[in-house]
């Protein structure tokens, strides 16, 4: 049923590259031509993403609710140094270059490079959020202003924009690497510089003697250390999995939110989704619907099962996604209804009792920039080569308001510590050595047993609704992978926010006009709070498919004017 499309959908056999940036989708390009494969160009692109716009590191040792607590802190702010866990990504691209990939150190972080040196052009996006946090910068922390405002001028919409304080980090790191008598030893030299050497040793400076100021409205200083630093590795993990019609569908773990998109299938899988209209008003309600169920779960059950018991297996069997398919209705739900899994019902009224106290109100990933200038944005990278490798990754968390410049550095940190709760007893309690539950939740997909499909999207508590939205009229509508990203997108706002100040919106929800005025005056009619935005303000997503014959296929959302795929 493939109707017009923004863009061609991308199609060819050597290799296909999908991103939110043009320009990192042309680097992983170019690292496919060179011979690399799609390891490889995952984390070139990567790198680059990271100077146009995780492997998630845990919570350093000092991070307990105590000391939070002592700083007049009830909530974690959403910027500044005690909202940062210690940085896992560089970690993360570099043990999947040490593992899977052919390339040196110096040739995956050549692109970066060049483009921190010699500039990119300024995303207008970028260069407006810059102008509006000027005066921030200036009066709070100036080596933002510095880097962020050279000379003291905010930089040009389309203008170059350098950072030649990353490039000297990463060309030391790339030194770092040199001389090594295997590329592996290469590959670890660069961690070691990174996590035992003097990035370690600049980040530990900096959060010893820098206080800033942070969104709980007073001055702090960071609580990352070099020993944190220096005791992190990156790991493998196995994913967790479900089908449904035929696929079998790869998430993160629940240290991540990705089994929301998991559980949601499951509620789905028992419903003639095939027989709705899918701009229609069954489809959208009954989506909506089955995220409130599978958000609330999250709410309540999610956190990191290296150190807290998740029921995973419960979450996902046949007779709890019955019975919570029993509970979708004719009308919206306006509460939260998180599930009952024997043994956890202490935990269940523990959550329930926190989140009865949050403010009202939605809130929105960083990434949500169309609606604030003031916020950042996550990226998506889909790769798959001509071997049939295929990533697919959501980097994402050090955005440049999230916390100010290290000056030696060039980059600033994260601000993921924001998604932990500071009552204890928790599953996203803060606790030192413990991952926050990140929203960061690429997809992998298998048709019939075969890898087949890799898709993801930034957009925080989002991006499992923009997933599952794409997935479902993938498989039961639309084979045109741009087609289906093109088609108009909604979401839910009615759980709380995993970023701060983590408040709700019973019943509401977002939806573009696209999607006609029937279907919105019906999803009113049964209960929906309805915010409609404009034809093409929500969702970011990217995709890459591989058929049994070895055709590849590619595409990225046209919103916000930026995303690319290319292949050949």
């Amino acid at each position: 049923m493939t109707q017009f499309t923004t863009r061609p959908e991308i199609t060819g056999t050597f290799g296909v590259v999908t991103s939110t940036h043009w320009i990192a989708t042309a680097v992983g390009m170019a690292i496919l031509e060179k011979g690399g494969n799609a390891f490889d160009a995952a984390v070139a692109t990567g790198f680059v993403l990271q100077i146009v716009i995780c492997a998630q590191g845990p919570a350093p040792a000092g991070a307990t609710i105590e000391h939070y607590r002592a700083e007049g802190i009830d909530l974690i702010p959403g910027n500044g140094l005690l909202a940062t866990v210690i940085p896992g990504a560089f970690d993360g691209w570099m043990l999947m270059l040490q593992d899977h990939g052919t390339m040196s150190v110096a040739e995956a972080l050549a692109p970066a490079i060049h483009y921190a040196r010699h500039g990119h052009p300024m995303l207008p996006r970028v260069a407006d959020s810059i102008a509006g946090l000027a005066d921030f910068f200036a009066a709070e922390w100036p080596t933002s202003h510095a880097t962020w405002l050279p000379g003291g001028q905010a930089p040009q919409a389309g203008a170059l924009f350098k950072n030649d304080a990353l490039a000297d980090t990463y060309s030391r790191i790339v030194e770092a690497s040199e001389g090594a008598p295997t590329r592996e030893a290469g590959v670890q030299a660069a961690r070691d510089a990174f996590y035992r050497g003097f990035v370690a040793e600049a980040i530990d400076r900096f959060c010893r003697t820098t206080e800033v100021m942070d969104g709980s409205g007073a001055k702090h200083r960071g609580v990352l250390s070099a020993d944190d630093m220096a005791g992190y590795a990156a790991t493998t993990e196995e994913p967790t999995w479900a089908d449904y019609h035929g696929w079998s569908i790869a998430k993160t773990g629940p240290w991540g939110q990705g089994p929301v998109l998991l559980q949601g299938l499951k509620i789905l899988e028992g419903i003639d989704i095939a027989a709705m209209d899918p701009n229609g008003p069954d489809f959208v309600h009954t989506v909506i619907e089955t995220m409130k169920l599978s958000y609330a779960d999250r709410e309540v059950y999610y956190g990191d099962p290296s150190m807290h018991d998740v029921p995973m297996e419960a979450l996902l069997s046949d007779a709890y996604a019955a019975d919570r398919r029993a509970l979708i209705g004719d009308r919206a739900s306006l509460h939260l209804r998180p599930g009952t899994v024997p043994g956890f019902e202490d935990q269940r009224a523990r959550t329930l009792s926190l989140l009865d106290g949050l403010g009202k109100g939605a809130v929105y990933e960083p990434t949500m920039a169309h609606l604030s200038e003031k916020r950042g944005d996550t990226v998506h990278i889909d790769v798959i080569d001509r071997w049939g490798n295929m990533v697919s990754t959501t980097p994402s968390g050090g955005w440049l308001q999230s916390s100010p410049i290290i000056p030696e550095l060039g980059f600033c940190l994260n601000s993921r510590a924001q998604m932990f709760w500071l009552q204890p007893g928790l599953p996203t309690s803060l606790a030192p050595g413990r991952r926050p539950r990140t929203t960061l939740t690429p997809s992998l997909a298998l048709r019939d047993g075969v890898p087949h499909l890799s898709f993801g999207t930034p957009g925080g508590d989002q991006q499992d609704q923009w997933q599952l939205v794409f997935f479902l009229r993938h498989v039961h509508f639309e084979p045109n992978l741009q087609a289906a990203i093109d088609a108009p997108l909604f979401h839910s706002t009615h759980f709380p926010a995993s970023f701060h100040p983590r408040t709700a919106a019973p019943g509401g929800m977002l939806i573009e006009d696209r999607v006609g005025q029937a279907t919105i005056d019906e999803l009113r009619r049964r209960g929906h709070d309805v915010t409609v935005t404009g034809p093409w303000d929500i969702g970011r997503l990217t995709a890459a498919s591989r058929d049994a014959q070895g055709l590849l296929r590619a595409a990225a959302t046209p919103r916000l004017m930026q995303a690319y795929a290319a292949g050949r």
